[in-house]
């Protein structure tokens, strides 16, 4: 069966997430994956599905031109066969948290420092939270370390950094429950 991923971008408001799943189940699409958030005052989702009616994007024709007509921009992309399938990643998994001032280059250089030693970076989000005089940025990372890193050497390969950005960096393991 054909998987497709699909993107919505729009100004958000109360009801996207109620629409865009109407329009999936009245249409028979299964999710397989997906992850939505706020960004900014934008409204955000991807999400990945199938339709076994449907094999290519020119199928999908006037399916969501009612989120377009509500202001969403909407994009469909083909996945190559297994694209939807999450690989099975081999590690620990921990959560690294960042906070601090907001200044240009956090995200950056703390994904290089992960991308570096092949950590693999799962999930990320950041905002900005506080007052809007003083607002603190917090970025939340979700991690794969590699075989054999332990949460103790990321740790301090963070000390520097976290000194250098002027930040508070925290790293811990994230236990994985089996339902």
């Amino acid at each position: 069966m054909q998987h497709f991923a699909l993107t919505i971008i729009g100004r958000d408001r109360p009801g996207i997430v109620s629409q865009v799943t109407k329009i999936l189940f009245q249409g028979g699409f299964n999710i397989a994956d997906s992850s939505c958030s706020i960004l900014g005052g934008q409204f955000s989702m991807i999400l990945i599905i199938s339709n076994p009616a449907i094999s290519t994007t020119e199928e999908f024709s006037d399916t969501f031109k009612p989120l377009e007509e509500s202001n969403l921009s909407v994009y469909i992309r083909t996945l190559k066969p297994g694209g939807e399938i999450r690989p099975e990643l081999e590690g620990e998994l921990c959560m690294i948290s960042v906070y601090g001032a907001d200044k240009p280059g956090i995200v950056y250089q703390v994904a290089k420092e992960l991308g570096d030693r092949n950590i693999n970076i799962t999930d990320l989000n950041t905002k900005l939270v506080g007052e809007k005089q003083t607002p603190v940025y917090v970025m939340m990372l979700e991690a794969m370390l590699p075989e054999n890193t332990e949460i103790e050497e990321v740790e301090i390969w963070m000390k520097e950094l976290k000194q250098r950005l002027q930040v508070d960096i925290s790293v811990r393991s994230l236990v994985v429950m089996e339902l």
